[in-house]
């Protein structure tokens, strides 16, 4: 579903079959997965938000759900579905179903590079840089002391990354280079997903 394709929707409006089939059209849910959305996103709003159309939820809130809890790019993962003008990290209903459809099986291998690409792009500059990289990096490995990359360790891993992945050799990795990469690597639609 595309920020341009968001629809208005309340709780009380939320089961007409019309708007079920609206969001299966817009997303790669199911009927099944949808319902199981927005009741898992109703449950992080107070009962009076629960009647408000385009109530946002937190990034805290969201960030309490399980499926998130331990994804060590969580706060990234928000960021890059948010649509909310303050850039807080805060969730629509119709922000969360992006977020999930992204993340579900269905989803391609074109959409689920383009939202990695963009979680992993720290910098929000359309390029995966060193800086970029090592944030990458210390995600993945961990921020302490114990998990750390050394300075010579990490840049001789961002130089590896960068030979394998920085086919036009200007030092950073565009979207197009890293879904070359990504194309060569079986596992990622299969790792690339949240499910609820």
């Amino acid at each position: 579903m595309s920020s341009s394709a968001h629809l208005k929707l309340t709780s009380n409006s939320y089961h007409s079959n019309s708007c079920f089939f609206s969001l299966q059209e817009l997303t790669f849910l199911t009927k099944q997965e949808i319902l199981l959305a927005h009741k898992r996103f109703t449950e992080l709003l107070s009962k009076e938000e629960k009647d408000l159309p385009n109530t946002r939820v937190s990034m805290e809130r969201i960030l309490s759900l399980p499926e998130l809890k331990s994804n060590p790019f969580r706060e990234r993962i928000c960021h890059v579905f948010s649509t909310s003008a303050h850039q807080d990290g805060s969730l629509t209903f119709e922000d969360f179903l992006d977020l999930l459809s992204a993340f579900s099986d269905s989803a391609t291998l074109e959409i689920k590079s383009h939202y990695a690409f963009r979680i992993f792009d720290f910098d929000d500059d359309g390029t995966l840089d060193c800086g970029d990289l090592e944030k990458l990096v210390n995600c993945l490995t961990g921020e302490t002391d114990d998990t750390r990359l050394g300075p010579e360790e990490m840049r001789q891993l961002i130089n590896n990354i960068l030979e394998e992945s920085d086919i036009d050799k200007d030092g950073t990795v565009n979207l197009s280079e890293f879904q070359h990469v990504i194309s060569r690597s079986p596992d990622f639609v299969s790792s690339f997903k949240i499910v609820l």
